[in-house]
């Protein structure tokens, strides 16, 4: 009888083979999959055709492919992204036919021409009627394999009323303020264009990039483009020189302008234009506009000498606003002792407030990297919800921000129980009870937010923490947005490509509706493992959040199919959790039955699980990737220093009453 289901494949490792050559002295291999499918046309020999864009899974992460006759897999180690050192096809049913009774089996896989792969295998029938025990689960990493980077773009169009232009033949993406400080017009390739041959004579500017495929811990976006650099390894090239970011698609278009400030240039010349239209150029023009290449050394200070300048705590010009009536901090104040997370925004470090033997999770974040995002204003919201926060229990509490000159900083409680993904990614899954416990908190914190008009646009289970008893605590309202009462509905792009909604893929506008579908991925991901959408990469993802209906096992109780599909209603408005919503009341749903709502609230139910807490300083619940990196701070760049505008952030120290 031929098995139906699917197989879920982890892979281990390569044993080098003889004819395995690579151009270093490391060998550091890659594996790239396609899935193919046969096609027969009598009297010509099968063929296998690719419909699914190749993956490139991580060592010791999976990928599932279900079973189909004729189906095989194709996997081939490579050593860089041009470079084959040996494959080898294999039908997926004989895969399958190596698993017994849902046991993992341990498979070497002999390579052509030479060496060998290793892989587990692990068989799931669509029959299957019994939850997969949790020493299984334990023993692989399920289908969620990494942590998800969060992105945030403005739709960029052409016309009235849009926040900016993106060229229709090479893609370059650029806010509309700085639509007239780019420096070229569109050559289809920027590295031969008039105006990097412009720039190479006037300016003797001619210095290409050092790309190199990298992968990324953190969600990183392309500086041509401006979209994700998406996948979970060598998602694009990075240059050695300058750090630029780019898609290998991108790298065509990417001007030989390694290393120069590109917005520092434009306005010079811009200053040059203004003044050749009128008079010859001062003395003093000429200066300023040379000095962009042939800086004085005399007049640059050493980057620790200015860190160390910035450590008290910078306050806006005098006589502007009143003092703080309470104390105002400074990093000065703190010991940073370990990293806890990074990502676009900045990192997020365990710190210790000196003399006190107090901990807090401190972020940081640079202030021009907030600038030439345009996320001052969501700076501000984020440090006034967080404020708000402080009188609710299952919201994150702040206790104080201040600024330096060149970062700010968020000083919040120390969650030292992790967050909901660390914990899945050790267990697969939760158990029903935890998994419900976990959801009625989040709805708790959720209403609160929804209550004063907040969108919060970022549920996810790595925003979700745990504190030392194992109550949630909402984190991280980077992407909150103010003000969505009635009519008045948010239009912005945002959100981890997992869980958005689908009306925000569509470019509607949209208010708290959003956090419902966010909710309904997330409890999914608690009770069953697995994202409830796929694909290979952005665009097969989005397709499948739009079109496709989500898989229940049939393990999984009925009361919890029931509240997810109720939650992934594609129309906002009857959506669960949402006012019109048929079903009623999220918190009248069966999958609540058993939940007190009163004593939940009130913070009175006891937590089916307690995570394993040494010290007040503990780390080992937090991914080791982050706490085991240096703790240290970016210098700041003393000409982008100079022309920073530090009025803009104003007003965002604070203190609170318990600080």
């Amino acid at each position: 009888m031929l098995k139906m289901g699917f197989i879920r494949v982890k892979l281990l490792q390569v044993e080098k083979g003889s004819t395995m050559t690579t151009d270093g002295e490391m060998f550091d291999p890659f594996i790239a999959v396609n899935v193919k499918e046969a096609s027969t046309t009598p009297g010509r020999p099968t063929q296998y055709i690719q419909k699914k864009k190749t993956i490139f899974p991580e060592w010791n992460t999976c990928f599932d492919a279900h079973l189909y006759e004729g189906r095989v897999i194709q996997m081939t180690v490579m050593d860089r992204p041009d470079k084959m050192l040996a494959e080898s096809t294999i039908p997926a049913r004989v895969l399958a036919d190596k698993c017994s009774d849902g046991n993992i089996a341990t498979v070497w896989l002999e390579l052509k021409p030479s060496g060998r792969l290793q892989m587990q295998v692990r068989f799931f029938s669509e029959n299957e009627e019994q939850v997969p025990t949790v020493e299984n689960e334990k023993q692989q990493t399920g289908g969620i394999t990494g942590r998800r980077g969060a992105m945030k773009k403005l739709k960029v169009h052409e016309g009235l009323n849009k926040q900016g232009y993106q060229c229709k033949i090479c893609n370059c993406a650029v806010h509309r303020k700085c639509h007239e400080k780019i420096l070229g017009r569109c050559p289809g390739s920027a590295q031969h264009s008039r105006e990097t041959k412009m720039l190479t004579e006037r300016f003797n500017i001619d210095v290409p990039h050092r790309f190199k495929v990298n992968s990324y811990m953190s969600p990183t976006f392309c500086e041509h483009c401006g979209s994700l650099l998406y996948g979970l390894f060598r998602q694009g090239l990075k240059c050695e020189v300058c750090g630029t970011n780019c898609h290998k698609k991108c790298q065509k278009h990417m001007p030989n302008l390694c290393g120069i400030n590109q917005k520092l240039l434009a306005e010079a010349l811009q200053q040059v234009r203004k003044s050749s239209s009128t008079k010859k150029k001062s003395p003093s023009q000429m200066t300023n506009a040379s000095a962009i290449n042939d800086s004085d050394d005399s007049e640059s200070e050493d980057y620790e000498q200015i860190w160390e300048k910035e450590n008290a705590p910078f306050q806006p010009p005098a006589g502007r606003l009143p003092m703080p009536p309470r104390k105002v901090f400074s990093p000065n104040d703190f010991t940073f002792l370990r990293v806890l997370g990074k990502g676009s925004f900045g990192k997020v470090m365990l710190a210790e407030l000196k003399g006190k033997k107090k901990f807090f999770a401190v972020k940081v974040l640079k202030k021009d990297v907030v600038l030439e995002d345009d996320d001052v204003e969501c700076t501000m919201i984020e440090k006034s919800v967080l404020a708000l926060g402080c009188s609710h229990p299952y919201l994150t509490h702040l206790h104080s921000t201040f600024q330096t000159k060149s970062h700010l900083f968020f000083v919040m409680e120390y969650l030292n129980g992790g967050d909901l993904m660390f914990h899945i990614q050790l267990s697969g899954r939760f158990e029903v009870p935890r998994a419900q416990f976990y959801a009625a908190e989040i709805v708790c914190g959720l209403q609160v937010l929804h209550s004063q008009g907040i969108v919060y646009r970022d549920l996810k289970l790595d925003n979700v923490l745990l504190d030392r008893d194992g109550h949630i605590k909402i984190a991280d309202f980077g992407m909150c947005k103010l003000k969505i009462f009635g009519e008045n509905k948010a239009s912005t792009f945002c959100g981890t490509p997992d869980y958005i909604a689908p009306e925000i893929l569509k470019g509607a506008r949209y208010n708290t509706s959003v956090d419902w579908w966010s909710y309904g991925v997330l409890l999914y991901e608690m009770l069953i493992g697995q994202s409830p959408f796929h694909g290979d990469d952005e665009d097969d993802l989005f397709h499948s959040i739009l079109n496709d209906t989500p898989h229940y096992p049939r393990w999984l109780p009925k009361e919890a199919a029931s509240i997810l599909s109720l939650l992934f209603e594609r129309g906002p408005r009857e959506r669960l959790g949402m006012p019109d919503c048929p079903a009623g009341p999220i918190r009248s749903q069966p999958f609540f039955r058993n939940i007190d709502w009163e004593r939940l609230e009130a913070r009175r139910l006891d937590p089916p699980f307690k995570p394993k807490i040494k010290s007040d300083s503990d780390i080992s619940n937090f991914d080791t990737d982050f706490t085991m990196e240096k703790v240290q701070l970016t210098p700041p760049d003393p000409e982008i220093m100079k022309t920073m505008e530090q009025g803009l952030f104003r007003g965002f120290s604070f203190t609170s009453a318990e600080a």
